[in-house]
């Protein structure tokens, strides 16, 4: 039976991001929830330089991304002695509408470590090759090289997804 379950996990999934061992672009967000949240654009692919990062590029703050957000609030939290980092992006038109679900998401689920970002436009940051069909895209790197990079769609992002995506940032604190 677990065997099953495991499978229909890994049937989900959609090549969406760069491919690993690509190098990742900067790009710049509006932070909403983070240190910088008096409304600059900035770039924490540059901010984070080579440290363990892990990412989440979302369409929309739905209860599953906010679940998966904590989750790896979490992880970061217990690995700030190896300076992991991460940050999550809300790809939208109208990123000022978004801002209050993130503000809202932020507390209820009490994401600390992970700045909550809206970028402006549905595509994503140019060069990061995210795939539309994807609502959901996680790319966790380190030294600026893609190790993990997965698309999902919302409904197939679960208890089990997300608890492989928290195993899976093994991958950048080895």
């Amino acid at each position: 039976m677990l065997a099953v379950s495991a499978s229909l996990v890994f049937a989900a999934e959609i090549q969406s991001g760069l491919e690993k061992g690509k190098s990742v672009p900067p790009f710049n967000v509006k932070d909403v929830t983070g240190p910088n949240k008096d409304g600059e654009e900035l770039c924490y692919r540059c901010r984070y330089g080579n440290q363990p990062v892990v990412s989440i590029f979302a369409k929309e703050m739905t209860e599953e991304v906010a679940q998966l957000s904590k989750e790896l609030d979490n992880v970061v939290a217990k690995n700030r002695d190896q300076k992991m980092a991460g940050f999550v992006v809300v790809m939208t038109e109208d990123p000022e509408k978004a801002e209050a679900s993130l503000t809202a998401a932020a507390a209820k689920h009490k994401i600390s470590q992970l700045p909550l970002t809206t970028f402006k436009g549905t595509s994503g940051p140019s060069g990061y090759k995210l795939n539309s069909k994807a609502d959901v895209t996680v790319m966790m790197w380190v030294e600026g090289k893609v190790k993990v990079s997965q698309g999902l769609n919302k409904g197939d992002l679960n208890k089990e997804t997300i608890a492989k995506l928290v195993s899976e940032t093994k991958t950048i604190l080895e």
